[in-house]
């Protein structure tokens, strides 16, 4: 992706951010040599308030516990505007030779949070600096994302009543796409995330003497089976679902029948509609199985995130913005659909708006323990979240 591509318009923000990146480039470091867990993000929260305090910025934290968020009023435009960023690691040891490394045993930046808070932030000092834009702007830094539902808490503390936005805004990095290149897409693009724990409860006894016992691990083999029917009899087949069994777990001795077995399944699908319809056939197909065998069962279904779905103007918005600035040649508005789940979802359940990709050249994969943000991004997608404030405010 060559500068030679650029509008004007982007070739003048990124300039005047190229004035001070190599600031933000050491923030990103810093950020992902301290890398912290979901909730326990409080030296992250502290730099991340410092700084939007230093530039003007209304802050207000412990929104979701750990999340920050400031906000920018300029002229007297009623329009809002709202760009989130995610800030927790995961629990990964990190197998790089940087020298800004983790130095926190067992903790890591091994999904680019920290290259996605040091846009947010770039972005943030540029649009306090220039301040060109006529409305409100609210960067939201949320703790928690990966699987702790850190969007949900923010909004549960109040997020959307205390800064109201009419457009919500997200973007994350995607590993073996050109650094800076744009995707989305209207409607649904990412998947729901279901966790279910379904326990085999029978009767225990010698493995020499079956007949008196129920055997949880025959009926447990038995529904994992009838599951794989799922998705091919009951899901519609021009919808996407997955339904794995990634556990099974009974006994520890070869002559011993266990009394219970315990499997662990994660169920995604791209709809509502279909996640009710998994929730049903699992838990039917489940219980039938288990009673057919003489054993019971326990279900804990425990829904994570919802599908992600795009709201379609908000969607045309933001890839017009990206077409217009690094050329049509660098954004796909149609992009497939992704296959990892985002708690971003919750935000646009409350809100209009859009989530976005954009490539990190040819980096190590997300949550793998040589990943590492490509800096090159910090620049391009802090440009193209001002230029997105700037044409939404002054619209």
């Amino acid at each position: 992706m060559g500068k030679q591509h650029y509008s004007a318009a982007a070739n003048k923000i990124i300039d005047e951010i190229k004035t001070f990146a190599a600031d933000m480039v050491d923030i990103r470091h810093d950020l992902h040599a301290h890398p912290e867990l979901g909730y326990q993000e409080e030296r992250t929260s502290a730099v991340i308030e410092k700084l939007l305090k230093s530039w003007g910025y209304e802050v207000t934290t412990g929104l979701g516990k750990t999340g920050v968020v400031g906000q920018l009023k300029v002229g007297t435009g009623l329009k809002r505007i709202g760009l989130r960023a995610d800030f927790d690691a995961l629990p990964i040891e990190e197998m790089t030779n940087l020298e800004y490394r983790s130095k926190n045993d067992g903790k890591m930046h091994a999904c680019g949070h920290d290259g996605h808070t040091a846009m947010l932030l770039t972005a943030a000092r540029y649009l306090a600096q220039t301040r060109n834009f006529n409305g409100t702007l609210n960067v939201i830094f949320q703790p928690a994302e990966e699987s702790l539902a850190g969007a949900k808490a923010m909004i549960d503390d109040g997020l959307f009543e205390k800064y109201p936005c009419d457009a919500v805004f997200g973007i994350h990095n995607m590993p073996g796409a050109p650094a800076g290149f744009i995707s989305s897409r209207v409607g649904s693009f990412m998947p729901s995330s279901d966790s279910v724990k379904i326990t085999v409860i029978g009767r225990g006894g010698h493995g020499a003497v079956p007949e008196k016992t129920v055997d949880p691990i025959v009926a447990g083999a038995s529904i994992i089976m009838a599951l794989q029917t799922v998705v091919s009899r009951n899901v519609p087949p021009l919808e996407t679902a997955v339904v794995t069994v990634g556990s099974f777990h009974a006994g520890h001795a070869q002559n011993v029948i266990s009394d219970r077995a315990e499997m662990l399944l994660t169920v995604r699908c791209f709809s509502n509609e279909v996640r009710d319809l998994l929730q049903n056939r699992i838990e039917t197909i489940a219980t039938s199985q288990a009673e057919s065998f003489g054993a019971r069962v326990e279900i804990d279904y425990k829904r994570i995130y919802p599908p992600l779905v795009n709201h379609e103007k908000e969607t045309l918005f933001a890839t017009q913005v990206a077409q217009d600035f690094f050329g049509a040649e660098n954004v796909d508005a149609n992009s497939a659909r992704a296959s990892g789940s985002e708690d971003f979802a919750f935000m646009l359940e409350e809100c209009p708006g859009c989530y976005l990709t954009i490539g990190n050249g040819d980096s190590a994969p997300l949550h793998n323990a040589a990943y590492d943000f490509n800096d090159e991004n910090i620049p391009l997608g802090a440009a193209f979240w001002a230029a997105l404030t700037q044409k939404y405010l002054n619209a």
